[in-house]
């Protein structure tokens, strides 16, 4: 495969003309420097790595990369089709190979990323590691408010210190209690009665008129 191209350089930009397209790929090493074209997408990398393809740039796009790669495609060609078939090559990491069911858009971009390749930019979408559930508590998790919706029962709940947990004003509690197998009354139950107890002058009719505040020893 021969791509035919002219180039310009200088320390802040590359502009590349495809002749066989009349398609410019312009490389902006700086987001000072972005011009825009409304012909145009954009190919965003951070240390030459992909991160992303936008049709626009805002100010919060411009922070989130190093280099801007700015495609002004070829006429014929849609700019929302581009984008959309990039995106899945991105995804799978590699163009279509069937040469003969190519279209037009795919032999465009494969040239396109054969020469962005040649240039240093890969399109290797790294795995993103699924985040480790945490069980304990952090300042962060104060500032959220939990719906709880089971069992009968309805409240807002926040975790508001290691050993403290609010209940918000206007929680619902459940009115019955299921028994176990045998007949006898569960810890749940048991544990559920002695939190009532202790809060009665807070509960009316089922539902909680103050906030209120449970606390662990530890």
């Amino acid at each position: 495969m021969t791509i035919h191209a002219s180039l310009a350089l200088s320390s802040e930009k590359t502009e590349i003309i495809l002749t066989d397209y009349n398609s410019r790929i312009n490389i902006f090493y700086s987001p000072e420097i972005l011009t825009y074209d409304k012909d145009s997408f954009y190919l965003l990398f951070k240390g030459n790595q992909f991160k992303a393809v936008h049709s626009d740039l805002n100010k919060e796009i411009r922070t989130k990369a190093d280099v801007f790669i700015q495609v002004i495609p070829p006429k014929d060609l849609d700019n929302s089709h581009l984008i959309k078939r990039l995106s899945e090559i991105t995804q799978k990491n590699s163009a279509q190979k069937n040469q003969r069911q190519q279209s037009t858009l795919d032999v465009y971009l494969t040239d396109l990323l054969l020469l962005l390749k040649k240039f240093g930019f890969s399109f290797t979408l790294k795995k993103k590691t699924p985040t480790k559930t945490q069980h304990r508590w952090n300042q962060t998790l104060s500032e959220i408010e939990f719906f709880v919706n089971d069992f009968g029962s309805q409240a807002t709940v926040i975790w508001q210190k290691r050993n403290e947990m609010l209940i918000k004003k206007g929680a619902r509690l459940r009115k019955e209690y299921q028994l176990n197998k045998d007949g006898s009354i569960g810890l749940g139950a048991r544990m559920g009665t002695q939190l009532r107890d202790e809060q009665k002058d807070k509960i009316q009719d089922f539902v909680t008129t103050e906030d209120i505040v449970l606390k662990t020893k530890t």
